[in-house]
């Protein structure tokens, strides 16, 4: 009974690419008592393996959290499953708004102590007292008030890209670090405010408008399906799109475009491009926007360091790399002295 991916990238890739099946990617989480995650986790990589999923799953005590994708044959037998689970029913699947083959290249089920990394203290007040749900029209005319903060609960390099009309972004790397941030830089003296709340799908909503609302804050809001649904509202409601640029995601395809603006630079050379990489140095791996010419100049690395190491033979460069953990970075605007800039 397999239990673990036992596919290299590599050849998963492989597999994919020789398969010939359209693939749709989508995500879904749950707050739900989860009381044997390990047991849950088990039962359901043995099913999904079985139609052909791939992803990134995390399971805890409080819940699931699931980003993946899976031949687009087998979306009914996939959503049958759920429906199965009983504190699955009706829950919201979001369908991205672009697909692509190889968004994921395995099958990943975690079990974890949370299925979003917070820093909170859940017994310290009541998630289940969250903010209220609002579609996008709703969402929309609440930005028109002049009494509304519009708060964007992701990371930087996620906002960089894309982010709605006069949100405020905080300059945070982690949702651990956005809510302390924002409580102290952004909302003292202001619980008279609106708090119109937004991330991908809205799983970072839920936990923090339950804390704002905890903090004194009654007037809280969260985006619902968080910006791939109201993407897809805009579309078929014909609204106006208050979103600009991509949408940032956590996949191999890296970004959907919501709006068809270019807002960011390549972080290399300066001209305007809004798509990550990851530094092809296996040593390295820091995820930065890198545009085309210079993904092709810079062999896909983020400074000469990384491209010279990378051009040795395989032998050489896991040599070099012996003994060495690779600590995934990110890049900082103003803070990242690393990536090699090109005139």
């Amino acid at each position: 009974m397999q239990l673990y991916n036992k596919l290299s990238s590599n050849e998963r890739e492989k597999i994919l690419e020789a398969s010939n099946l359209d693939r749709i990617t989508l995500s879904f989480y749950k707050y739900a008592s989860i009381k044997n995650p390990a047991k849950f986790r088990d039962d359901l990589f043995i099913f999904w393996n079985s139609i052909d999923v791939l992803g990134r799953i995390y399971i805890a005590n409080e819940g699931i959290n699931a980003q993946l994708s899976l031949p687009k044959k087998n979306l009914k037998i996939f959503s049958n499953h759920l429906r199965k689970i009983s504190f699955l029913k009706g829950v919201r699947i979001n369908i991205a708004l672009q697909h692509n083959l190889k968004s994921f290249l395995k099958l990943q089920i975690k079990v974890k102590d949370k299925i979003v990394a917070d820093g909170l203290n859940d017994n310290s007040f009541d998630v289940t007292k969250k903010g209220k749900h609002v579609n996008a029209k709703e969402f929309n005319k609440l930005m028109e008030d002049k009494n509304s903060i519009v708060l964007d609960m992701r990371n930087h390099y996620e906002s960089e890209i894309g982010h709605f009309k006069n949100a405020i972004c905080p300059d945070v790397d982690t949702f651990r670090d956005s809510l302390n941030t924002i409580e102290r830089d952004v909302l003292k003296n202001k619980k008279d405010k609106k708090l119109l709340m937004y991330c991908t799908g809205g799983i970072r909503c839920e936990k923090a408008s339950a804390y704002f609302k905890h903090k004194g804050f009654q007037n809280v809001f969260q985006l619902e399906g968080g910006i791939i649904e109201y993407a897809k509202q805009v579309k078929q409601l014909g609204l106006e799109n208050n979103f600009i640029g991509k949408n940032f995601v956590f996949d191999n395809r890296m970004a959907e475009e919501v709006g068809k603006q270019v807002i960011a630079n390549c972080h290399q050379c300066g001209n305007p491009f809004d798509i990550h990489t990851n530094c092809a140095n296996d040593a390295c791996h820091l995820l930065f926007i890198q545009c085309e010419n210079c993904k092709e100049l810079m062999h896909n690395c983020c400074s000469y360091e990384c491209k010279e190491v990378y051009g040795k033979p395989i032998n050489e460069q896991k040599a070099l790399r012996k003994g060495k953990k690779t600590k995934y970075d990110i890049f900082k605007k103003g803070r990242t002295t690393k990536v090699s800039r090109i005139n």
